[in-house]
């Protein structure tokens, strides 16, 4: 499964497209839309060269791959476009190490559809251990499009 429109037009509004690296809220290299790092794992410095918007969604379609991937390994019930797209992003913001220990991936595993899933999502609402608004509307908007 590949990330759908809905999943890539919520993490483009998140990440927001920054042409040259910026410091994300805990301090890390990042450029683009969100990108930490390359294809090649080289991860983004402060010197880097700015990017396009046209190289940054290409960034981002190469980069997308890795967590659509991790998501169909770590998901072992049958879910929809839309359930997939909100884990892409989740996983895409927090990583794929943070959704396999989280209770939002256990749930999704016993029963895609429990409700209670929704919640999960936002307790993911913070960076550096504080409560970052950003994030809390992240996490509200991908739950909003597990369930639609």
């Amino acid at each position: 499964m590949n990330t759908g429109k809905k999943g890539l037009e919520l993490i483009k509004k998140y990440e927001g497209f920054y042409p040259k690296p910026y410091r994300d809220p805990i301090g890390i290299p990042t450029i683009g839309y969100g990108a930490t790092y390359y294809p090649d794992k080289k991860k983004v410095t402060m010197q880097d060269k700015p990017l396009t918007e046209k190289q940054a969604s290409e960034l981002l379609a190469e980069m997308l791959k890795v967590y659509e991937n991790q998501v169909a390994l770590l998901v072992r019930k049958p879910i929809n476009q839309n359930q997939f797209d909100a884990l892409v992003s989740f996983a895409y913001n927090l990583g794929a190490t943070n959704l396999s220990k989280s209770t939002l991936l256990k749930k999704v595993n016993v029963n895609p559809n429990d409700k209670s899933i929704a919640d999960e999502f936002v307790k993911w609402n913070r960076a550096g251990g504080k409560v970052l608004n950003g994030l809390t509307k992240r996490r509200k908007d991908e739950g909003a499009l597990y369930f639609s």
